[in-house]
């Protein structure tokens, strides 16, 4: 798909901000240091104001005052430790258009197709010199509109992100911002020294690998969606019913259970090798005492269940689902003492080592999104970063 830009600007707050340099939790510093890139599809409804630009941009100035850490940069203490300087530089917004039609697009199977419609990043000048927030809306031939965005992790997680973009969205409607960004990361600095009160397993290295059998040929990955029908879950649920019919259990636990026990058996794992499932949560409501609303930063914590995969085939569907239940129930437990505990570098080599005997699976969170077309879409989410090897499901 070929993309033209027709023009780009930086996009400032509409009114001063504090200059300001915002710290930056052990959370913060936990995640990817890159963009993660979303792509919301729009099919036009009519208005001939239907993604007028100007609004867009307007709206993002005025919305930039209360989240203004989005129009900074990244910088380093004398410390090395990275943080952002809220100094207003702005936010990167690009107009482009292409000759496709957005149904040439398909199923966003391939995802590098889609690429192009969000801004690419230059990372080769420094953390300093690219902006944490990158917007593209592309007009299609067929009159529908994307809106790419790349918003750098240290800003924000998947919560605080939707925050940011339906504020935006709320602002270009002329409404006001529903819930102010809470922005002081602080709450969650780490006790000194640490005092856990148990091991937190979901920050040890993953299982090895036994040694896999001689590959005739190298394994080339692809991307896949599988589509799961209500028919399909009402028969994967009867079947756990049969198993153990006295327990309620949720589609999230049912359908990661059944794709653990898929992948063990389509990987060819021996039924020794131990496999540990990541689950990442959202911390927010966890904490005791809580965050307050509108939060801004990351507050991802990791839920992480072990079995061997001999016995994930083998055993009842249930017994995995329960595996599941009590990482997550144990997950509630231990997030309040989590943050004080963790050591960002130790933990992120931790969690980078090559291990080929790990998925992650996210908890899902499914929100409404409109924007300022008023007209529903749909969303499209950059391929998974992963570190290592292993298998990561969205």
């Amino acid at each position: 798909m070929k993309v033209n830009v027709q023009q780009s600007a930086m996009v400032r707050p509409s009114r001063d901000t504090p200059n300001r340099i915002l710290w930056s939790s052990d959370l913060d510093l936990l995640v990817p240091m890159f963009h993660v890139q979303t792509v919301y599809f729009y099919k036009p409804n009519g208005s001939s104001m239907f993604f007028e630009t100007q609004v867009l941009k307007d709206a993002l100035s005025d919305v930039l005052v209360p989240f203004y850490p989005a129009a900074g940069r990244m910088g380093k203490n004398e410390d090395g430790r990275i943080e952002i300087h809220c100094n207003g530089e702005g936010i990167l917004f690009v107009e482009a258009e292409t000759s496709c039609f957005i149904d040439d697009l398909g199923d966003f199977t391939d995802s590098s197709k889609l690429l192009p419609l969000v801004p690419e990043v230059d990372y080769s000048g420094g953390i300093s010199s690219y902006p944490l927030v990158v917007l593209q809306v592309t007009r299609f031939k067929c009159g529908a509109v994307s809106l790419g965005v790349g918003l750098h992790h240290i800003l924000a997680d998947g919560t605080s992100a939707l925050h940011f973009i339906n504020s935006w969205s709320d602002v270009a409607r002329g409404l006001p911002v529903s819930t102010p960004p809470f922005i002081d990361r602080t709450l969650l600095r780490a006790r000194d020294p640490p005092n856990p009160t148990f091991h937190h397993n979901e920050y040890d290295p993953p299982p090895s690998m036994n040694p896999p059998p001689p590959q005739s040929q190298p394994r080339t990955t692809c991307t896949k969606i599988f589509k799961i029908t209500p028919e399909q879950l009402d028969a994967l649920k009867a079947k756990v019913r049969t198993e153990d019919g006295t327990v309620r259990y949720s589609t999230y636990e049912t359908i990661t259970a059944h794709i653990w026990r898929s992948m063990c058996k389509a990987r060819g794992l021996s039924d020794d090798q131990a496999s540990k499932l990541y689950i990442s949560t959202d911390g927010r409501f966890r904490l005791n005492p809580q965050l307050p609303p509108g939060y801004l930063g990351n507050v991802l914590f990791t839920t992480t269940v072990m079995g061997l995969s001999g016995e994930i085939q083998s055993k009842p569907l249930v017994r995995t689902m329960e595996r599941i239940r009590g990482g997550l129930t144990e997950n509630g437990r231990r997030v309040p003492e989590i943050s004080p505990r963790l050591h960002p570098s130790s933990a992120r080599s931790q969690c980078s080592q090559e291990r080929a005997s790990h998925i992650c699976q996210p908890e899902p969170q499914y929100r409404k999104l409109d924007q300022a077309a008023g007209a529903r879409c749909r969303l499209w989410m950059g391929k998974t970063p992963f570190h290592g090897a292993g298998q990561s499901l969205l």
